[in-house]
């Protein structure tokens, strides 16, 4: 099952020290039925609102490190607050979402005490939330830091425009020149172009690509 439903009582082993009540509190204040999912490629977090018989729902990858699986959840719970306060016809991450976000920032960075440097990431996005933790490149540059050792992965930053490097699902990719924030990379078998972010982790590939391109 790629699900696994986790009792509050053990959501602290997911979360920094000084964090539980926090978020512990919302959890139980709101009534949430919380997941723990395992690694997704495309989403770190999601939110589906009640339906009758159910109660909020929130999923959290959890093999996030504790920073960026706090900041996830907090991302998600202010789906639900804006949800509960502006109903469902407001856009997903508008200014009612980035005003719920704000204030649980705000309330986390007040109650908790966080690492300095990220600290100040997190008051920088306070001006402008973005709609995901991984739309922010400087937070997510620190949440990274955060994360357990990887041997054997690099950047896409790190490495040179020609080298290849091969990603979770096992293609591998010829790194392009940079447009604007994201690397212009080539898939070796189908010859499709992607953009990839400079902070996305993936594994250097020395063997000879077959592109088709």
């Amino acid at each position: 099952m790629p699900r696994k439903e986790v009792p509050v009582g053990y959501l602290s082993r997911y979360l920094p020290a000084g964090a539980e009540r926090l978020v512990l509190h919302y959890i139980e204040y709101h009534k949430v039925h919380l997941t723990i999912t395992r690694k997704r490629q495309t989403l770190l977090g999601d939110y589906r609102h009640p339906v009758p018989g159910q109660s909020h729902r929130i999923s959290v990858n959890g093999n996030l490190n504790p920073y960026a699986f706090l900041i996830t959840l907090l991302h998600e719970l202010a789906h639900l607050i804006t949800f509960e306060k502006f109903g469902s016809r407001v856009a997903a991450h508008g200014r009612e979402w980035k005003l719920c976000y704000g204030q649980l920032l705000t309330e986390l960075l007040d109650g908790v005490q966080l690492p300095l440097e990220l600290q100040t990431e997190l008051r920088r996005s306070l001006k402008n939330p973005a709609a995901s933790s991984c739309a922010e490149e400087s937070l997510m540059r620190v949440l990274k830091k955060f994360d357990a050792p990887r041997p054997g992965s690099c950047l896409v930053e790190q490495l040179q425009q020609g080298d290849c490097f091969k990603i979770a699902d096992g293609r591998i990719f010829i790194k392009g020149e940079k447009l604007r924030k994201r690397y212009k990379c080539v898939d070796a078998n189908s010859g499709a172009t992607y953009l990839f972010s400079p902070i996305y982790e993936v594994e250097p590939w020395v063997g000879e690509p077959t592109s088709n391109g």
